[in-house]
């Protein structure tokens, strides 16, 4: 596993998020609203990758800005391009591309399992609700974990 990329989500209000991504070239700050579902939605996207998924997308509503998590994928390995966007439903070329880069499939579902792992561990399942406004994503977290084994276990063969 690659410590050259990780990523923090921290509360930082009733409904707001600071995410950050972190890569060996780069520190990139993402806010993030409760009025989109950004971390189930990212994680069943990084999950779908996982899987054998090809391309995925997210947003992360900051109002009115957008910040959308663009993936690819080619064999092992995972493309991203963080964008920001001005506003929701602007196409990609209207973005500023914030970091571009490729790593393994695993070593991005570990960051995000990692990740999530750290928020449960910081705030609690009941302790994120109070400050999130809506329930830990449990579900969408152990289902990258399952394929992020089994995607391990394919590896090993």
């Amino acid at each position: 596993m690659s410590d050259d990329f990780r990523i923090t989500w921290t509360l930082s209000g009733r409904g707001w998020a600071d995410c950050t991504v972190m890569t060996d070239t780069a520190e990139i700050p993402l806010t993030v609203s409760y009025i989109s579902n950004a971390p189930e939605d990212l994680l069943t996207a990084v999950a779908r990758l996982t899987a054998g998924g090809t391309e995925a997308r997210v947003e992360f509503e900051a109002e009115p800005t957008v910040f959308r998590w663009v993936f690819y994928r080619e064999g092992d390995t995972a493309w991203l391009r963080l964008l920001e966007l001005r506003a929701y439903g602007e196409h990609d070329n209207a973005g500023t591309e914030l970091w571009s880069g490729a790593l393994s499939v695993g070593d991005l579902a570990h960051a995000v399992v990692r990740c999530f792992d750290e928020v449960v561990t910081i705030y609690g399942e009941s302790g994120y609700r109070g400050k999130w406004g809506d329930h830990f994503p449990r579900e969408e977290l152990e289902a990258l974990r399952r394929g992020l084994r089994a995607h391990r276990s394919a590896d090993d063969r």
